[in-house]
C-alpha cells in the first residue's frame, strides 16, 4: 500500500514537471526526467522543434510571398467571401487609398463606394476586366482584375492604364487626323480627275486643275514623308553616337538653303554661328530637328519680317534659337504645339502645306539628345524656339584634334 502511495505520488511529481514546462516555463529544453519520464519528455521536445521548425519555414515563406507581392508592379489585395479585407500590398494603399493593417476585417465596398465596382463584385462575373476612375486621385484610370482562389476568397489586381488609355487615345486621334489630312486632297484630285473624262475640257480650266492637283499631291507626299520621318526618329537607337557630329557644319547648311526656302518672301535673315561645335549625336535627326523650326518660322513669320538663328556654346551646353518677328502665339496653344496635327490656325497652316508635324518630329528628336524644346512667344511679338544639347554631348575641339 505504501509502495503504492510512493508511486502515485512520484508519477504526480512528473507530471507536475511536464505541466509546468509545458505552460509556465517559457524555455525550449525539457526538464529532467526520471524513469520511464525521460523518454516522454525528450519525445514532446523533439514534436515540438519540428513544429518550430515548420512554423519558422511557413513564417520565412510568408516573409517571401509579402516582399514578392510588395515588388509586384500591380496593387494587391485579398478579400474574402463576404468581402473583408485580409490583406493588401503597399501599391494598393497608394492606389486605392486603403490603410494596412487599420481596414483589415473591412468590407472593400465601404472603402471603394463607386457603383461600377460594387456591380462587379456583387455580379460575381470575372472573366473581364473593369476600368474605373481611381478613388483617390481622379485624373488616374485603374484596372480590376478579380481571381477566385482558395476556400471563396478573391484576389485583386489592380493596375494603373491611365498611359495606356492616353496612348489608345492619341492612336485614334491620329488615324482621324491622317485620314482627314489624306481625304480632303484625295477629294480635290478626284473631283478634278471626273471631270477630265468630259471629251471637251477648256484648256484654261485644264491649266487650274493640273496645278490644283500638283499642288494636293505635292501636299500628300510632305505628309507622308513627315510621317516617315517620325517614324524613323522614333523606332531609332536612343544610344549616343561615338562619332561627333559637326553641329557648326548643320547650321551652315541650312544658312546656304535659306535662298530657297523664303524665295519670293519679303524676309531678312541673321545667322550667328558659332564655328567648331562638336557633339555626340544622330546628324539626320539635329538636321532634321533644326531644319522645322527654321522652316516653320519663314512658313509664319510676317511679310517683311526677321528671322534670327543662333548657334552658340554657354555654360550648360550647345544652345539652338531660332526667333522670328512673326505674329506669336497664344500662351494657351504653347503647350500643346508639339503634338502630332495640332495647328494653331488650321486653315493659315492649310495654305502654307503645314500638317502639324513639325514640332512633334523636332520634340522626338530631342529626345534622343536629352533635350527638349523651349518655347516663348508673345502675341504680336514674335516668338522663339530653342534647344540646349547637354554638356556631356559636347565634344571639345582640342579633344577631336588630339
Amino acid at each position: 500500500m505504501l509502495a503504492a502511495v510512493i508511486h502515485i505520488a512520484w508519477m504526480y511529481s512528473q507530471q507536475h514537471k511536464l505541466l509546468d514546462w509545458l505552460y509556465n516555463q517559457r524555455k525550449l529544453s525539457p526538464p529532467h526526467g526520471a524513469g520511464s519520464w525521460e523518454p516522454v519528455f525528450h519525445g514532446i521536445y523533439n514534436m515540438l522543434k519540428r513544429r518550430l521548425g515548420r512554423e519558422r519555414e511557413l513564417a520565412q515563406l510568408m516573409k517571401y510571398f509579402r516582399l514578392g507581392a510588395e515588388a509586384l508592379p500591380d496593387a494587391i489585395v485579398v478579400i474574402n467571401q463576404d468581402g473583408a479585407i485580409l490583406w493588401c500590398n503597399q501599391l494598393a494603399q497608394s492606389l486605392l487609398g486603403l490603410k494596412w493593417p487599420a481596414d483589415a476585417g473591412q468590407h472593400l465596398t465601404n472603402l471603394i463606394r463607386t457603383p461600377a465596382f460594387v456591380h462587379y463584385l456583387s455580379k460575381g462575373r470575372f472573366n473581364q476586366p473593369l476600368e474605373i476612375i481611381s478613388p483617390v486621385e481622379k485624373d488616374i484610370w485603374l484596372e480590376f482584375r478579380a481571381m477566385p482562389y482558395s476556400q471563396k476568397q478573391l484576389l485583386l489586381v489592380v493596375r494603373d492604364v491611365s498611359q495606356l488609355r492616353k496612348l489608345e487615345k492619341m492612336r485614334k486621334r491620329f488615324v482621324s487626323n491622317v485620314s482627314h489630312e489624306l481625304r480632303t486632297p484625295l477629294t480635290v484630285m478626284r473631283g478634278y480627275l471626273e471631270m477630265l473624262d468630259q471629251d471637251e475640257v477648256d484648256p484654261m480650266i485644264w491649266g487650274k486643275a493640273r496645278s490644283t492637283m500638283l499642288d494636293q499631291s505635292s501636299r500628300m507626299e510632305n505628309l507622308v514623308n513627315q510621317l516617315l520621318t517620325l517614324a524613323k526618329i522614333e523606332s531609332a537607337s536612343v544610344e549616343d553616337s561615338s562619332d561627333p557630329v559637326d553641329f557648326s557644319a548643320i547650321v551652315h547648311k541650312l544658312k546656304a538653303e535659306v535662298a530657297g526656302l523664303a524665295k519670293d518672301k519679303q524676309l531678312s535673315f541673321k545667322f550667328k554661328i558659332e564655328e567648331n561645335i562638336l557633339i555626340k549625336g544622330e546628324q539626320e535627326q539635329l538636321r532634321s530637328a533644326c531644319g522645322n523650326l527654321l522652316g516653320n518660322a519663314i512658313k509664319y513669320c510676317n511679310e517683311p519680317g526677321e528671322i534670327e538663328v543662333t548657334l552658340s556654346v554657354i555654360p550648360t551646353g550647345v544652345v539652338f534659337a531660332v526667333k522670328d518677328s512673326g505674329p506669336g502665339i497664344a500662351r494657351k496653344h504653347l503647350q500643346r504645339l508639339t503634338e502630332r496635327f495640332y495647328r494653331v490656325d488650321k486653315a493659315r497652316s492649310r495654305d502654307t502645306g503645314g500638317a502639324g508635324l513639325g514640332l512633334s518630329i523636332v520634340k522626338h528628336a530631342l529626345q534622343h539628345h536629352d533635350s527638349q524644346l523651349q518655347i516663348k512667344s508673345k502675341q504680336g511679338k514674335g516668338s522663339t524656339f530653342s534647344f540646349i544639347i547637354p554638356k556631356k554631348l559636347l565634344v571639345e575641339a582640342r579633344q577631336q584634334a588630339s
